[in-house]
């Protein structure tokens, strides 16, 4: 008897460990996030600050290869066309018909009605504490660069969420087969960097020549490149692709929602941004849909 109640207390702290590993990759993009907000109000191009992130990225997590993994298998063409053909093909099976597949669904879709309302509705203003913290009002003077917010503007930004999503669902999707064939996240990391500092790079000089843009002194705009870099570009991802591979790619997804609401209650408590109704409503419903699907 407690032999079974041994292994049953070891089988839920194996369990847990994705469910830990994703709650912190939410919480680091929350302060990606926030100090995304601060370089936008200090005018940083953001296509620069994006080859610095994947170059710091690259930095960190090639030594990691070098040194961890070692004995790693080769990474071949074969295997490149193979997990990006498959990526594209491939989905996690729901299994409509048993319980599981449809806990998946339900789940799922109130984290998505959750997030909805969280976006699209306010309703009253809710006060339920008051930090007097405003990060922002110290580059308040600073931000001559920052776009007018306008229904132009909005609408690209839709759009460019829109895709970023389903860019990065896609990615997910690519790892859980990448993974089997060649199961070294740091060396993945690794040579994703590689590639993305190259390309993002070769992108931020197209768009941007004046090379004062790419001057970073002691301030908020190192700050963000190298935590950028190598906590979200680097460790998350990695962190990522391991609970992909343990737990699937929809395990994974399903998170996302809980950083919009971490960054929600972030911003309310560091920027000084009102908390209404709608994002606590949404918050609510977030956090059933995820409970549904764990």
């Amino acid at each position: 008897m407690g032999q079974k109640q041994m292994c049953c207390s070891t089988s839920i702290v194996q369990g847990l460990k994705p469910v830990m590993m994703m709650l912190v990759v939410q919480a680091a993009y929350v302060g990606m996030n926030i100090s995304y907000k601060l370089v936008a109000e200090v005018g940083m191009n953001f296509t620069i600050l994006v080859a610095y992130r994947n170059m710091f990225s690259a930095a960190l997590m090639l030594p990691f290869a070098l040194i961890f993994e070692r004995n790693r298998p080769k990474l071949t063409l074969g295997i490149l066309f193979q997990g990006f053909i498959s990526g594209l093909l491939g989905m996690e099976k729901l299994a409509l018909g048993t319980r599981t597949g449809r806990a998946k669904i339900v789940g799922t879709l109130v984290c998505v009605g959750g997030t909805m309302i969280f976006t699209f509705y306010k309703g009253h203003e809710i006060v339920i504490w008051s930090t007097d913290v405003n990060l922002l009002r110290k580059y308040s003077h600073q931000n001559s660069h920052v776009l007018h917010r306008n229904t132009r503007t909005q609408l690209l930004g839709s759009v460019l969420a829109l895709c970023s999503s389903i860019s990065f669902a896609l990615w997910l999707i690519f790892q859980k087969k990448m993974t089997r064939d060649y199961p070294c996240q740091y060396s993945s990391t690794a040579l994703m960097s590689i590639m993305a500092s190259m390309q993002s790079t070769v992108f931020a000089l197209c768009r941007e020549r004046d090379w004062s843009q790419w001057k970073l002194g002691w301030d908020i705009k190192l700050f963000t490149a190298v935590y950028s870099g190598v906590i979200t570009s680097g460790l998350v991802l990695t962190l990522t692709a391991w609970c992909v591979r343990m737990r699937g790619p929809l395990f994974v997804a399903i998170f996302n929602p809980l950083g919009l609401l971490l960054v929600g209650l972030a911003a309310t408590l560091l920027l000084d941004e009102k908390l209404h109704l709608g994002s606590i409503l949404g918050g609510v419903f977030i956090i059933c849909g995820l409970y549904i699907v764990l």
